[in-house]
C-alpha cells in the first residue's frame, strides 16, 4: 500500500521545510522555562540526538523571550515561540529571532493585535502556526467540538488572509481521539495549510502513546498531516522516539534500524525480553543519522514463525532451546548462542553496512 499524502502548500521553518512532498516533520516542546537557558540547551542537544526536528518553547513573559536570542544562537533545530494571552511576546520572540510563532485563537483574538504580529511576521519573513486546543478554543456557533475547531480555525484563518499573510500551519488538538481524527478530516478538506498532527493531553506514556498512535495513524494513513508533536507526561525525547515509531510503522520516514520481535510464549525457551531490551538499548546509542543503510532485524523465540520472519529480515536469529541460528539476507549462515547473540547481531551488522 501506498500512502497518497494530502497536497499541501510548503512553508520553511528555519531549515526544515514542511508540505507538498517534504518528510513528515517530527517535533516536540522543551520542558523547561524558557528562561533557564542551561537546562533548555542541555534538553534540546538530547532531543536533536533523539531525531527531533522542530523544537517549541514556551513564552510566558519578558525574559523568556528575550532568552530566546540566546538559545538560538546555540541551536540548530528551528525554533517555535508558543504565545498565549500577550501578543506583545509574540513581538519580542520574533525580535529575537525565532523560526515560528504559535498563536491559541483562543486568547489571542483582538483583530488589531493579530495585525501587529503578523506585520512583524512579514518583516521577519518566518511563518505562523494557528495552534488550535479543545481545552482553550474561543466559543463559536457550533457545540460541537470537531465543528468548534474548524471554524475556530477557519475564522481565524480568515482574519490572518486578510493581511495578506499566508505562511499559515493550522493544528486542531482535542484530548478525545474521535473528536481530534473528525476536526482534522474536515479541515483538510476546506484550506491547503500544511497540518500540525497532535492529540493534546493524552495522559500517561503508555495510554498517551496509544491514543496519540491511533489517531494520527489514522489521519496519516489517509495523506492528512505534515507535522507531528507526541504530547506524553514524559522527557521529550520519549515524544520523539513514539513519533518516529509512528512514521515508520506506516511506511513514511526511516529513521535507522528496526527491531521486529515476536511477544513469546510457551515454545520460547530464552530469556527473549532481556535480549531485545538489550538490542535496543544498544542501538539506541547509534545516531540514526550516521545509519548508511537502517536495517530489518528479526529476533525470534521459536521455530514456528521465527525462520520466516529471520529469513525476510535483513539479519535475524530464530532460537531454539539455548542457540539460534543467524540469517543474513534470508540465508542461514551459522548457530549462536544466546549470551553471544547481541554482539553477535552488532558486528554482523556493520559486515552488511560495509
Amino acid at each position: 500500500m501506498v500512502i497518497k499524502r494530502r497536497k499541501s502548500r510548503v512553508i520553511k521553518i528555519g531549515r526544515v521545510s514542511i508540505g507538498g512532498d517534504n518528510p513528515i516533520a517530527i517535533q516536540s516542546m522543551i520542558k523547561f522555562k524558557t528562561s533557564d537557558t542551561a537546562r533548555v540547551l542541555r534538553q534540546a542537544r538530547e532531543l536533536e540526538s533523539a531525531g527531533c526536528e522542530i523544537i517549541r518553547l514556551a513564552v510566558k513573559d519578558d525574559l523568556d523571550a528575550r532568552s530566546l536570542r540566546k538559545i538560538k544562537e546555540q541551536v540548530k533545530m528551528p525554533i517555535v515561540a508558543d504565545i498565549h494571552f500577550d501578543y506583545r511576546l509574540a513581538l519580542m520572540a520574533i525580535d529575537s529571532g525565532v523560526d515560528k510563532i504559535r498563536l491559541n485563537p483562543g486568547n489571542i483574538y483582538k483583530k488589531d493585535q493579530i495585525r501587529q504580529v503578523v506585520s512583524a511576521l512579514k518583516d521577519a519573513r518566518i511563518p505562523l502556526r494557528i495552534g488550535l486546543n479543545s481545552g482553550s478554543v474561543k466559543e463559536t456557533r457550533s457545540k460541537d467540538m470537531p465543528d468548534k475547531l474548524v471554524n475556530s480555525a477557519l475564522e481565524y484563518i480568515k482574519i490572518i488572509e486578510g493581511f495578506k499573510f499566508r505562511d499559515i500551519v493550522v493544528s486542531l488538538k482535542a484530548s478525545d481521539v474521535l473528536d481530534t481524527v473528525s476536526a482534522y478530516r474536515k479541515l483538510a478538506n476546506l484550506c491547503d495549510y500544511p497540518l500540525h498532527l497532535g492529540v493534546t493531553a493524552t495522559g500517561s506514556p503508555f495510554s498517551g502513546a496509544i491514543k496519540t498512535s491511533i489517531a494520527l495513524g489514522a489521519l496519516l494513513l489517509e495523506g492528512i498531516g505534515d507535522t507531528i508533536r507526541v504530547s506524553l507526561t514524559d522527557t521529550p525525547a520519549r515524544e520523539i522516539y513514539a513519533g518516529k515509531a509512528i512514521l515508520e510503522s506506516l511506511d513514511l520516514r526511516k529513521f535507522g534500524h528496526s527491531i521486529i520481535s515476536c511477544p513469546t510464549c510457551g515454545r520460547c525457551e530464552v530469556d527473549l525480553v532481556k535480549l531485545v531490551r538489550e538490542l535496543e538499548e544498544k542501538l539506541s546509542t547509534i545516531d540514526y543519522r550516521l545509519s548508511t543503510k537502517p536495517l530489518k532485524i528479526a529476533v525470534m523465540g521459536c521455530v514456528v514463525n521465527g525462520p520466516g520472519e529471520a529469513k525476510e529480515a535483513d539479519i535475524g536469529i530464530a532460537f531454539g532451546k539455548s542457540e539460534g541460528l543467524l540469517f543474513k539476507k534470508g540465508k542461514p549462515v551459522k548457530k549462536v548462542s544466546f549470551q553471544d547473540c547481541v554482539k553477535i547481531l552488532l558486528s554482523e551488522m556493520g559486515r552488511i553496512n560495509d
